[in-house]
């Protein structure tokens, strides 16, 4: 009985902070021309972990492997490797201040990202109600007319991301009760193993194996190759998948990601090899606006096809959902317009019976989505093993899955609160010069 009165009892707790909520919003309302965005920071984090060898074991395909001076490079994902047993992490965190001194919080993005925050949101945020997401959001793209894809759309969903924060640290409620949730109280996770070697059969075995026993009932695994690398790359892809089949049983699914580097040819013939062992599905097979060549690879295969995480707004995603060109959409929050506009995103699928799985670049974000989906059009959420490492460093309550699932979390707001422990140095950005770090008046 004693787990049932502790639900209850989180359920009830949930309830009195919610109706708490619902009157802190009477009261702002009552007080709008007082509440307003105070200011902001963009604080550059820099810490470090330690590691048993190279943390990055692998890259994965890229497009630009078709040049053959790039095909072999190992790409700076992060941060850098110190020595053998270190790895420095520098990243930025975007913070949002009400003039209640409450704080939002989002990150990490990169430097160019905070960039266009300081030099171009900046000036429509400050002295903004920070309730007023939709306003804000719509503002900002209206504002950034050559900015509707690439990095100044994760600029806006950075902001959005802090401004959710902020409101369920207003209310003292996670955010996906103040989005329509909880639908669950725990999410499936798979198993993302971007980084982990696919080069040595009996390593993979082991590693996903071990996977399998920490409870991922799914795994996703990366192709090395693509058609520059001929005859040979396409047999060892296949091999990868065969090994993962035998290695995980009949049961576990397995996802493959060709990470936007391959042609039709090559993917038509890939999936014809590996059909056998039943991916759950091939995902980004080329490049995103390819929108003619998904739709030309869907009507030939026989293995869902996802993709979409390069993409972004609610309008990038309608071509390729009106085109019938995708089975599973990934938006990713911090990059695709934010949670706002994610939630449209899921919204348009679901009429189309589209199943949305956001790209995992945030954990936190991504969590509060899944809990207010459909377990039948969010049957999962993706865990990159060791970005996360890297991502949630500086949180004081990193987000783990236990047995395969991640619980939904009790903090308020997006579980972003930093810890100071990690914080090996910091700088404050952009402040030189500029009023981007003053109060407003």
């Amino acid at each position: 009985m004693a787990p049932l009165f502790a639900k209850m009892a989180k359920t009830e707790k949930m309830a009195i902070g919610f109706q708490v909520g619902c009157c802190a919003v009477v009261r702002l309302h009552e007080r709008r021309g007082f509440v307003k965005i105070s200011r902001l920071r963009l604080r550059k984090l820099t810490g470090s972990f330690e590691t048993e060898g190279l943390f990055w074991e692998t890259r994965l395909a890229r497009p630009i492997d078709i040049y053959p001076e790039y095909r072999d490079a190992m790409p700076a994902w992060g941060g850098k490797q110190l020595d053998d047993h270190n790895f420095q992490i520098s990243a930025v965190f975007l913070e949002i201040e009400s003039d209640g001194g409450v704080v939002g919080t989002a990150g990490p993005t990169t430097e160019a990202v905070a960039y266009i925050i300081a030099s171009q949101l900046q000036p429509l945020l400050m002295g903004k109600d920070p309730l007023a997401s939709e306003l804000l959001w719509d503002q900002m793209h209206r504002e950034l007319v050559h900015g509707r894809q690439g990095e100044a759309m994760w600029a806006i969903s950075v902001v959005d991301c802090a401004l959710w924060d902020l409101k369920g640290r207003v209310f003292d409620v996670p955010v996906y009760s103040l989005i329509g949730g909880p639908t669950r109280n725990d999410v499936p996770v798979y198993a993302s193993m971007l980084g982990y070697s696919v080069e040595d059969p009996v390593l993979v075995r082991e590693r996903a194996k071990a996977a399998q026993e920490q409870g991922y009932r799914a795994q996703k695994w990366f192709f090395r190759y693509g058609p520059m690398s001929g005859a040979d790359g396409l047999s060892r892809n296949v091999e990868l998948v065969k090994n993962l089949r035998e290695t995980l049983g009949e049961d576990d699914a397995i996802m493959l990601d060709c990470w936007q580097s391959m042609d039709v040819p090559y993917v038509l013939s890939l999936a014809d090899r590996i059909a056998e062992y039943r991916p759950y599905w091939l995902e980004e097979c080329v490049m995103p606006d390819r929108i003619d060549s998904y739709r030309r690879i869907k009507d030939k295969i026989n293995i869902p096809l996802s993709g979409a995480e390069h993409e972004y707004t609610r309008w990038g995603f309608k071509r390729f959902v009106d085109a019938g060109a995708l089975d599973i959409l990934q938006p990713d929050i911090y990059w695709c317009g934010g949670l706002s506009e994610t939630l449209k995103i899921a919204s348009y699928a679901t009429i189309h019976d589209l199943i949305t799985i956001p790209h995992g670049h945030s954990t936190p974000a991504s969590l509060q989505f899944s809990l207010t989906q459909s377990p039948i059009h969010t049957p999962y959420q993706e865990y990159l093993v060791k970005w996360n490492t890297i991502h949630q460093h500086f949180l004081k309550n990193p987000l783990s899955p236990k047995n395969g699932f991640l619980s939904a979390p009790n903090e308020p707001g997006m579980n972003m609160m930093l810890d100071s422990d990690k914080i090996e140095s910091e700088e404050e950005m952009f402040t030189s010069g500029s009023h981007f770090n003053a109060r407003f008046h």
